[in-house]
Parts: C-alpha cells; structure tokens; sequence
C-alpha cells in the first residue's frame, strides 16, 4: 500500500515523522472542495470524490495527538476535518472505494481487515505513542473491535454520530453524550440526499419524454401536432409530476405520510398528484378518451411515485435490510402491474373514438 500523494490538491504541505514524510491538512475547506461537494450530491464524478487512502496530519499534531478514522470518500474526509479548527490530529484514511462511512460499513469495506492493513501499511504504531483509534459510530456495523485489538494492538473507540461533536468528545475525555450517539434525520438531512437520487432517475425520464410525446401526437384525429401537444405535452407534465412526487415530495414529507412502507408513502403522494391533475384538466372528463386517458394517470403516476420513494430506503435511518426485503416482495409486483396497466390504458385512449 502505498502512502497518499503529496500532490492532492487540498494538500497545503507535510509533516516530517519517524517514518517520512505525511501530508499535512487544514481544517479550512476551499472553494474546490465545497464545490467538489455540491457536484457529488448532484451525482457529477461522485465516485471519483476520492481522497488517497492513508496517513494524513491535521495541522501540526505529535505522537500523542488522537487519530481518527474515516472513508475515502472526500465529503466524508472534508467534513472531518473542517469540525475540527485548530486542532491537531493524524486522520487515517481507509479504501472504501469511494463510499460513505455508513453505506461502506454496511457493504464491508469500512472494515475490519481494511482498518488492520492501513494501520499496518502507515506504520502507525512507530508515530504516535498511544494505541488508540477514534471511529464514526456509524463505522460500528463494519469493524470487529475485539479482533482490530487483537491484530493490531489499537483499541477502538466510537466517537459521535456526527464529527460537529468531535471537539467536545474529545474534550470530554473521549466520552460521548446520549445526544451524541443519537442518529437524527430530519427535514435539511433528507432534502440534501434528494439530488442524487433525483439526477439518477431523470437520466432515464429524459429519454421517455420525447417517446411519450411522440406517442402522444399519433392519438386523436387532429393531426400529429394537435395530438403530441394535446395528449403528448400532458403525458410528460405528468411523468415529470410523478419523478417529483416519488423523488422530491415523499422524502421531504416522510414523517408525515402514512404507512410505515415506503412504497406507500410514494403511492399516497403519486394518488394525491393525480387527482390535482385531473382537477387541473376537468374537459379532460367530457369523453371517453379522456376519461381513459385518466384512468390510466391514476395507475401510472403512483406507481412511478411508489417505485422511486422505495430508492431512498437506502438513505432513511430507520429501514432495515430485512425491512425492505420484505417490502420488495409485494411492492414491486403490485408496481410493475399497476404501470402495465397505466401504460396499455394510455396507448389504448390515444385510439379511441
């Protein structure tokens, strides 16, 4: 393994130790990092957000100064560091492949064994005096502490959930309070996540658009344009209305909805656009075609809206592996029928007379 590149450019110098140089940080993020950032909740190069694994040194630290541990993954590296101005540490870095400290915990690599060969590879043993090592609670899922002990000769101990609360844990004498071992999730936490789940689906929205649209304009006896924009127009309003309520709408409102599935969280909130739609669009009733036509939204837009809410099971605190498993299994059938029907009535009021 080798050491991280002195050349990274949020790398302001490094620090001379028994066993070489460590690249030195600061706490004070740039304007590149904080950009790097919002493009990664965006999903722009969000897994190549990385920081090199390894030994770094947070201003000016000895061999008595705590190290802390945490992903590669830079919004994770950034966020550690920037909690802790005018302090001195060593942070080591362990692969996770890019990911998150939490998600990597729970897919293995924020790790036992990752966490054993990083301390081994920079020599850490030989740069600080003590053998201790202060984890992200979150890391908890994915470290054996007994067997990083064992192998290494560092204990671990779990630090807050959130690094906000690093200085006064360390402070304190690295103790936490019960506020600091509470995982909260509200509105500002769940809004922020929205952007990356939201960049992913529309990928695929943006490609159904023109298809519906062209569709749309084969349906009625007016003529292509007269149909496209009558039938075609409404079908993308409508698909983009239910990518909001499935991806916007059922995360910010998630507390408040009903139901403890996600699935029905995002149908509730689908069922609830439809019917303002169609109240938007009364002369839409007049006929068959466009009572059709309707009915088909009714099965359509909560399906989008269902599917797309059970994607932010893998963000919410309080699902479990088991949870969704168990939800997977009724949902998605009941999801994929109610949009082949949605679909089949669609196409079908486009030809109808």
């Amino acid at each position: 393994m080798s050491p991280p590149n002195l050349d990274q450019p949020f790398v302001t110098g490094s620090v001379e130790t028994k066993m070489g140089r460590v690249p030195r940080v600061s706490s004070t993020l740039e304007w590149a990092d904080r950009l790097g950032s919002i493009k990664a909740r965006w999903g722009v190069r969000r897994m190549r957000f990385t920081v090199d694994p390894g030994l770094y040194a947070l201003g000016n630290p000895g061999e008595h100064a705590p190290v802390l541990v945490t992903a590669n993954y830079k919004m994770s590296f950034d966020r550690l560091r920037e909690a802790l101005p005018g302090r001195d540490a060593w942070i080591l870095v362990l692969d996770t492949n890019g990911i998150n400290v939490w998600c990597a915990a729970g897919k293995g690599t924020f790790a036992t064994e990752e966490l054993v060969r990083r301390i081994a590879s920079s020599n850490l043993a030989k740069i600080v005096v003590h053998r201790e090592l202060i984890l992200p609670q979150l890391s908890g899922p994915g470290v054996a502490a007994h067997l990083v002990k064992k192998r290494s000769g560092f204990k671990v101990i779990y630090g807050p959930i959130n690094a906000t609360d690093l200085p006064l844990f360390l402070e304190a004498g690295l103790k936490a309070t019960p506020e600091m071992r509470l995982k909260t999730f509200n509105i500002r936490e769940r809004t922020v996540l929205i952007p990356v789940e939201l960049v992913s689906t529309l990928k695929w929205v943006l490609i159904m658009l023109p298809l519906f649209f062209f569709v749309g304009g084969l349906g009625g006896q007016t003529g292509f344009w007269a149909g496209a924009l009558h039938y075609g127009l409404f079908a993308i309003i409508a698909l983009l209305s239910a990518v909001t309520a499935g991806a916007v709408l059922t995360p910010i409102l998630l507390p408040w909805l009903p139901g403890r599935a996600f699935s029905l969280k995002g149908g509730t909130v689908g069922l609830i656009t439809v019917v303002i739609l169609t109240a938007l669009r009364p002369e839409n009733l007049s006929d068959w075609q466009g009572r059709i036509q309707t009915l088909a939204w009714f099965f359509l837009i909560p399906a989008i809206a269902a599917y797309l809410a059970m994607n932010f099971t893998g963000a919410s605190t309080y699902t479990s592996l088991s949870g969704v498993k168990k939800e997977m299994k009724w949902a998605v059938p009941l999801e994929i029928a109610a949009g082949a029907a949605g679909l089949f009535l669609w196409l079908g009021s486009l030809f109808t007379i």
